[in-house]
């Protein structure tokens, strides 16, 4: 190939591989810090910069319960440099729904902003287009229930945390990947493309000027640990890393402007060889890949991410392995504590990212 001289503004562009975007924070979801704080060193030493632990809400628990527990992951994880970051949101059992319940859990989300100085982002839900964490889904006449009830605790808990600490950031939505938006199914869940267009007409409908977010956190994980990030679904409504295009047109039509795009969970499973198999319990349950092909995807999604403009934050799931195989084996290191192929290919692309399209 004949060679052809760029101008300097090009080459630069091309060795930031970001297109003059503002890096990509690439973190992951991991609670081990919580009762081991080598966990926090395993975070750092894989180059992550931040680290999301789970602050589960139940009716009754109170902020300062919860801030005591999580404390000393927030203390490790700022000793090592890894921002801590909090992931606020209940199960079905426990939808806040009422008003009482509502107020309470934005109460708890900013008490615990207020106990825990260190933490400047929150992400308020987990996969509330699910049922496992967000009941009911639709209404006696089969409409969307869920979105419009999650808009009222969002925003609700977007004021709570801003009048504690205007400076931190509100993450919401957390929305999984897939869906049925059927509401006769034995499993009601929404698609997180009918969720985003349910929850804008939400918010348009409330006559909120304030917005209700920062962000907006959608996961992306593959259909299979086999389906690579490249996967788009054009004639679907899943949203992957591929569906970057898609995912913007949604939330601009649904909010009226675009929101900055927090990639909240992105795992890929990898099989356990027999020498760190003494360390797991059960059986898989999927078909998992091998690290080689976990590595491959790991950088790829990073890539992918990298070169999305609105896109800020990439988490990964985990950074060590669930030791119960049913559960996932997504970390980059085995449950053993033996780096996986992946944690060399993620150390890489944080500290040197190339924008791969």
């Amino acid at each position: 190939m004949r060679r052809v001289a760029l101008p300097l503004l090009a080459l630069l562009l091309i060795a930031t591989g970001c297109g003059g975007k503002k890096p990509l924070l690439v973190g992951a979801v991991e609670d081990a810090p919580k009762w081991d704080a080598a966990a926090a060193a395993q975070a750092a030493d894989a180059g992550f910069g931040a680290d999301v632990l789970s602050a589960l809400w139940p009716p009754g628990v109170t902020a300062d319960q919860t801030a005591a527990t999580l404390r000393p992951a927030v203390t490790a994880l700022v000793a090592r440099d890894v921002k801590p970051v909090l992931a606020v949101y209940q199960l079905s059992s426990h939808t806040p729904l009422t008003e009482a319940d509502q107020e309470a859990f934005a109460s708890y989300t900013a008490g615990l902003v207020q106990r825990l100085p260190q933490v400047t982002t929150v992400m308020v839900g987990n996969e509330p287009n699910l049922n496992l964490f967000w009941m009911p889904q639709f209404d006696a006449s089969g409409g969307d229930a869920a979105a419009v009830a999650f808009e009222h605790l969002l925003a609700r808990t977007y004021d709570a945390v801003k009048a504690v600490r205007s400076s931190v950031i509100v993450v919401g939505g957390g929305l999984a990947p897939h869906g049925g938006d059927n509401p006769s199914a034995s499993r009601p869940t929404h698609s997180p493309t009918q969720f985003i267009r349910d929850l804008g007409a939400a918010y348009r409908a409330s006559g909120r000027t304030k917005p209700p977010m920062d962000a907006l956190s959608v996961h992306v994980y593959g259909e299979f640990p086999r389906i690579p990030p490249s996967f788009a679904h054009p004639r679907t409504t899943s949203i992957g890393i591929a569906d970057y295009d898609k995912l913007t047109q949604l939330i601009t039509q649904a909010f009226g402007k675009l929101l900055p795009i927090v990639y909240g969970e992105y795992g890929v499973e990898t099989t356990v060889p027999p020498a760190h198999a003494g360390a797991y319990t059960g059986n898989e349950v999927v078909a998992a890949v091998d690290g080689a092909t976990q590595a491959r995807y790991y950088a790829d999604a990073i890539g992918r991410a990298s070169c999305q403009p609105d896109v800020e934050a990439l988490y990964l799931f985990h950074v060590i392995d669930e030791n119960k195989l049913e559960g996932l084996q997504s970390g980059v290191y085995y449950a053993d504590g033996t780096p996986k192929p992946s944690l060399a290919a993620v150390r890489r692309m944080i500290e040197h990212p190339r924008c791969q399209r």
